[in-house]
């Protein structure tokens, strides 16, 4: 066994440690201001613990300036809270308390549930605890210390959780002075570290492991930044957002409503129709000037077809079906896909009159929980401008970019200039061979690299392991709106599946059946959600060309409303 470990530091240097050296170690090694300001180390990428062994590799020493330390905050942030919350509240029982976007919560099991007066007196309290500065340590228990522990204090939750952990996995406890807490880690070296730019936002209900079956916890939600400056931003941003409500927007203006009746479906007024036209309109017109045919195929198929597409199997749990007298087994579509692919198949094809492109503003249905509607953000039944277009692996590449730069300019069009471009590529479950995606994710790697150096860097890109549609990978256009939210509209997804599924074909030049290549593209994504993505950017300030009213005569006084 090696006495020494070679740790390779960002500028490229070499050096040798002692084995068992900790990342605290190498940090004052470096300097006493570093490792005075060190959090966590990163060992070829993983975050770690400052005080852990340090193993060979590629090191950095992340301070509370690095993005990565944000989640660390978080992170210790929610075990502060947790311990506040039992300090002031004697008896209640800690559950689970991640990390989430911009923030993190801890659900607790209570007799008397959380109220939004409790949140200053929490964290109150927690501000306390951060001054005390105690050390976070780790300890490795087993699994009979962890059950007879947790189940001695009262924390029957805990013990669950201990139960869920699989046989041989270690079991990692983390204290904060007198208070632990079972936890996978990492943790910055002390409570202090986490800072006093974090803030208690509400509470909610959630049932124990998401199952409507269990109990009802409290969930608290905080947020939690490096600096203050960041936390001021972001609850400017909340304040700003609550303001461009959509929902509230959309009654003031009276342009829709939703009712029980109709759960998740958009009750359109006449104002707010105008708008949705205005929007198709314009969609018609980029449409016509880049070579696309409108179709329209039927909202019911037989599943039958469903089965051929794969969709049968991948997205039965989001498919409104029904079943007729007959019994043939009907579903409303999800998505148009399928009805292109018949269009397309309809009569011969030749390579002469590709690429095919076809469009269709397709009302789909797709069921969501009730629990995940969200006015014209997330609904049942909603309009995709979607278009499908059929080429050869030839005209693949030529038709990528067309479609980047239709996308590109219609956001533009609409005051959207900050654009991130994401490859997401298979994912686990999914349809076809690995050929067939070896070849298609490589097409768009090229194409990806291709459209950030033409944007002169003005266009981001990144990648999306794993996060690809059943049947090929796709590019995703994340957009950002006018008080910095994050968008993701349109997408280009390349597939070689559905074509081969149905038999697609056309006759190339040597008069042989030829599979094309399918590439599926949408702009807005969905109307709805669009419509609502630009209410709250303009904050119902619409453009004059697509605001619902235009001009408006006002009178001063009565006696000019004749004339006005």
């Amino acid at each position: 066994m090696s006495d020494s470990v070679s740790l390779v530091f960002p500028d490229g240097s070499n050096r040798d440690y002692a084995a068992g050296s900790s990342g605290r170690d190498v940090a004052e090694s470096i300097s006493k201001s570093l490792a005075k300001k060190a959090v966590a180390i990163a060992i070829d990428g993983e975050v770690r613990d400052l005080s852990d062994p340090v193993t060979a590799g590629r090191i950095e020493i992340l301070t509370r300036d690095d993005q990565r330390a944000l989640e660390l905050i978080r992170h210790d942030a929610a075990h502060v809270m947790a311990e506040a919350v039992q300090e002031l509240y004697p008896g209640t029982q800690v559950t689970i308390g991640p990390v989430i976007d911009n923030g993190f919560y801890y659900d607790f099991a209570r007799n008397e549930p959380f109220t939004p007066e409790d949140l200053p007196k929490i964290e109150k309290k927690m501000r306390e605890i951060i001054a005390r500065n105690r050390p976070f340590t780790k300890e490795v228990w087993s699994r009979d210390q962890a059950r007879e522990t947790f189940a001695g204090m009262g924390e029957a939750y805990k013990v669950e959780l201990v139960d869920a952990i699989p046989q041989g996995e270690d079991l990692k406890i983390y204290r904060q002075g007198d208070w632990f807490d079972l936890c996978r880690g990492p943790h910055m070296a002390s409570t202090g570290q986490i800072g006093n730019a974090f803030k208690l936002m509400n509470v909610a209900g959630a049932y124990w492991r998401g199952d409507s079956n269990n109990p009802m916890l409290t969930r608290i939600y905080g947020t939690a930044w490096a600096d203050q400056k960041q936390l001021d931003a972001y609850l400017h941003m909340l304040a700003e957002a609550e303001k461009r409500d959509h929902r509230r927007l959309g009654r003031e203006m009276d342009l829709f409503h939703f009712q029980e009746e109709g759960p998740g479906v958009v009750f359109w007024h006449a104002k707010g129709w105008r708008m949705f036209q205005n929007l198709v309109n314009y969609m018609r017109r980029r449409l016509d000037e880049h070579g696309y045919d409108e179709v329209n195929a039927p909202q019911v198929l037989d599943k039958a077809l469903w089965e051929t597409s794969g969709h049968w199997d991948w997205y039965r749990e989001n498919m409104f079906v029904t079943q007729t007298e007959d019994d043939r087994v009907f579903a409303l579509k999800p998505m148009n896909c399928p009805g292109h692919v018949q269009i397309f198949k309809n009569g011969l094809k030749s390579y002469r009159e590709l690429p095919v492109k076809l469009a269709e503003f397709g009302a789909v249905h797709r069921y969501e929980p009730s629990g995940a509607l969200h006015g014209l953000m997330r609904v049942r039944a909603f309009t995709q401008d979607d278009a499908h277009v059929f080429c050869t692996e030839g005209q693949l590449r030529a038709e990528c970019l067309r479609i980047n730069d239709l996308i590109l300019t219609t956001y533009s069009d609409f005051g959207f200039d900050e654009i991130t471009v994401k490859l997401a590529t298979r994912p686990e479950k999914r349809v076809g061979t690995d050929e067939m995606w070896d070849h298609a994710e490589e097409v768009l790697r090229e194409i990806l690299v291709q459209i950030e150096e033409e944007s002169g860097g003005r266009i981001k890109t990144g990648v999306n392991e794993g996060e690809g549609t059943f049947y090929g990978p796709k590019f995703e256009y994340v957009l950002r709106d006018a008080i910095g939210r994050e968008w993701q509209c349109g997408t280009t997804q390349v597939d070689f599946n559905l074509p081969e599924r149905f038999g697609a074909f056309y006759i190339d030049r040597d008069s042989e059946k030829r599979q094309p290549v399918m590439v599926h593209r949408a702009i807005c994504g969905s109307m709805e959600r669009f419509l609502g993505i630009l209410i709250e950017n303009y904050a119902g300030n619409m453009p004059l060309w697509f605001a619902p009213v235009q001009v408006v005569v006002a009178t001063i006084t009565s006696d000019a409303d004749d004339y006005g």
